[in-house]
């Protein structure tokens, strides 16, 4: 109503893409080259993964409860300095051998230009502003963070491969990597960490003289909330083809609806009885007619690295068959992708800032 905000930068975008699955989903070795496994395999910092399908008598309840240590994550919270990690006993095993899928990242500090620094599959990303770039003398790449001012660049990435051969001690380029941390980059972070592969933390911690109980380690488990959804009206969903360019506003709604869904809104309920005036919402009928269905809604809380969604979104993919399944998982960047299979074809609507 009064425009406080002046907002000159690019206006966020919502990219929505269709997709037709293979009739035949090899679940030894699925897919991770097409849509919509690239969109969740190229989302690395998971927060927030939400899954949302009809409610069936086995399923996919079943699975999760049957086996729990695949679908429970394992989030530690450790405080150490940034030169710890390529110090330590723990650099070897968890960070430099190519099998550990160790992801880390560091939370927010009260300095808002402080370093944002995260470490996924060996790869280790450091997010500066500018006098810390020019400081740390690591060689990097500037990135636009002032709202499309093409010649303000504040803010430097620089990606070090900690997997490379030469990344060892006595090296010169991994003493250099090792004497930036040391000088430049050396106060003590508190991080989230999680391992994908071996789906905790029990080796490390069982031994009460394990190196890694000098960062203060607290453990946390990540499981599934699980809430049940009566009497939904459920839209009908696009057939062969999903959505069309001039379907556009169609999606939107589609979306709308999967977005109140999975924040259980009682707008969605049949016997919803709110007057007209306060909400004025109903569910789309584009595709055809409207049902009532239970359904159930799945949610994690905590850092999941992409194998982790990739591997729950295959494993309700196979208990549904040809049903409906839609997931929604947002990162700490703020990030991201919403996905709808219904028979054989995926629609992805992907929000980038």
């Amino acid at each position: 109503m009064i425009d406080l905000v002046k907002d000159n930068g690019p206006r966020p975008r919502c990219l929505v893409t269709n997709a037709k699955l293979s009739n035949f989903l090899n679940h030894e070795q699925p897919p991770t080259k097409k849509r919509p496994f690239s969109t969740i395999l190229g989302q690395t910092y998971t927060h927030s993964l939400t899954l949302l399908i009809p409610k069936t008598p086995s399923t996919l309840q079943e699975t999760l409860t049957s086996e729990e240590t695949l679908y429970t994550l394992h989030n530690l919270k450790l405080h150490l300095k940034l030169s710890s990690l390529l110090t330590s006993p723990l650099f070897t095993p968890y960070i430099k051998t190519p099998p550990s899928l160790l992801t880390l990242l560091s939370l927010p500090s009260a300095n808002p230009y402080a370093a944002t620094i995260t470490l996924h599959a060996g790869i280790l990303t450091l997010d500066l502003d500018r006098p810390t770039y020019e400081r740390v003398g690591l060689q990097g790449k500037a990135i636009s963070t002032t709202g499309g001012r093409k010649h303000v660049k504040d803010r430097f990435l620089v990606e070090v491969n900690l997997r490379l051969p030469g990344m060892v001690r006595g090296k010169k380029g991994f003493e250099r990597v090792v004497a930036a941390f040391e000088n430049v980059l050396n106060e003590t972070c508190t991080w989230l960490a999680v391992d994908a592969k071996s789906g905790g933390f029990e080796s490390l911690l069982q031994d009460a003289e394990a190196p890694i109980k000098e960062f203060a380690p607290v453990e946390r488990d990540v499981t599934p909330e699980v809430v049940e959804l009566r009497d939904v009206s459920v839209p009908a969903f696009p057939g062969e083809g999903g959505i069309r360019e001039e379907d556009y506003a169609d999606a939107e709604e589609l979306l709308e609806w999967i977005s109140l869904g999975m924040l259980d809104s009682p707008r969605i309920r049949k016997d919803d009885g709110i007057d007209k005036h306060f909400s004025r919402y109903s569910v789309p009928d584009s595709f055809g007619e409207v049902a009532t269905q239970n359904l159930s809604k799945f949610q994690w809380r905590g850092l999941m690295p992409p194998e982790f969604a990739y591997k729950v979104f295959l494993a309700a993919l196979k208990a549904l068959g040809e049903d409906w399944v839609a997931m929604s998982a947002e990162a700490f960047n703020g990030e991201t992708y919403t996905i709808l299979v219904h028979k054989g074809q995926s629609i992805t609507w992907e929000y980038k800032d």
